[in-house]
């Protein structure tokens, strides 16, 4: 995770009430190397968790080689990972709304 987004959830994680809480969340990456930024998900993810953010677990979204997968003017151009970020987008719609009934019950 990098260093920016580390201390700006440091510094929103101090609010209170917590903004953070409850909130569902999705995280996806992109990397030139071939891991996709896996380790930076896996610490994200690990933040999320100490402030109860409502992470969705799948489809898992690590976009490697990601220097290939995007024009030069970063339009993405790679069918396969399209789809796979749409994937990604539908869940955190329907994980959402499972959430706002919870919390209408």
């Amino acid at each position: 995770m990098s260093g920016v987004l580390k201390n700006a959830i440091d510094w929103v994680s101090r609010e209170q009430p917590q903004p953070f809480a409850g909130k569902p969340a999705a995280i996806m990456s992109a990397s030139m190397s071939l891991l996709g930024g896996v380790r930076a998900q896996y610490d994200l993810r690990r933040a999320m968790v100490f402030l109860d953010m409502h992470c969705i677990n799948k489809p898992e979204v690590m976009i490697s080689t990601a220097h290939e997968r995007f024009d030069a003017e970063g339009r993405l151009t790679d069918d396969t990972t399209r789809e796979f970020i749409g994937k990604l987008v539908s869940a955190l719609g329907d994980w959402t709304r499972r959430l706002q009934a919870g919390e209408q019950q």
